[in-house]
């Protein structure tokens, strides 16, 4: 974990939709550093679960997937992010929405969660780590150098999550989509285990109405105040 080594690392938590996923990209590109998208991690798990067949609520074979599934993260040689699951590429179905539910249902088992924390905690590497998701600050890396809670209203998050999707192509209904992001929130902040809300100790960055390079500007004004890299990054 951060604080028991000299790896330093920054949390960017947040709801879905609050754009944490694209700035914490940014960053990392900005900084040099290495990038744990655990979000990705969860939506694997549900993948998995589908490809193997597994119907209902089996922690257990689930668990046992997330500990066992090869991922491999990379980029085409167009820049776009790929994704491997046990040597097969999913980088598409990993951004549905389908699966986006299928993460949220499986990231609310303790036994899931349990079987991905070292995972995502060997993911701090020199020179240093940006950890994306919802629980980094609060659980995974409680030392963190930096701590970020990144969030926006539920309306400005479900028409960005619109836009994306319709970028890809896909038929989505703004409508529907508010209603499932608002479900997705009500089970992340009320679940049991990990809970979504900010660490004490975050920084709480409302992106309501900024764009991406502000957003990226403050973060990077927060990591040269802690000293955590040199100051005149540009994303």
């Amino acid at each position: 974990m951060a604080g028991s080594s000299s790896i330093p690392v920054v949390c960017i938590d947040g709801p879905s939709g609050s754009g944490k996923g694209t700035i914490s990209r940014a960053v990392a590109r900005a900084a040099g550093w290495h990038l744990l998208d655990s979000g990705a991690l969860y939506r694997l798990v549900a993948l998995a679960g589908a490809a193997a067949g597994i119907t209902g609520d089996d922690v257990p074979r689930h668990a046992a997937l997330a500990r066992a599934m090869r991922v491999e993260f990379g980029w085409r040689p167009d820049g776009d992010e790929q994704v491997r699951l046990d040597g097969r590429d999913v980088s598409a179905e990993l951004r549905s929405e389908t699966a986006g539910a299928g993460a949220s249902r499986v990231a609310a088992w303790p036994e899931v969660r349990a079987a991905l924390l070292e995972r995502q905690r060997a993911s701090a590497r020199a020179p240093g780590l940006i950890a994306d998701g919802r629980d980094m600050g609060t659980v995974v890396f409680p030392d963190a150098s930096l701590k970020i809670f990144l969030t926006a209203t539920p309306e400005e998050r479900a028409l960005r999550r619109y836009k994306q999707l319709k970028d890809k192509g896909s038929a989505v209904n703004l409508a529907a989509l508010s209603r499932e992001i608002a479900e997705r929130d009500l089970r992340d902040r009320t679940r049991q285990v990990a809970p979504l809300r900010p660490a004490a100790d975050a920084c709480v960055i409302d992106s309501t109405g900024l764009n991406v390079e502000a957003v990226v500007a403050r973060v990077l004004d927060l990591g040269v105040a802690r000293r955590l890299w040199p100051q005149g990054l540009k994303a």
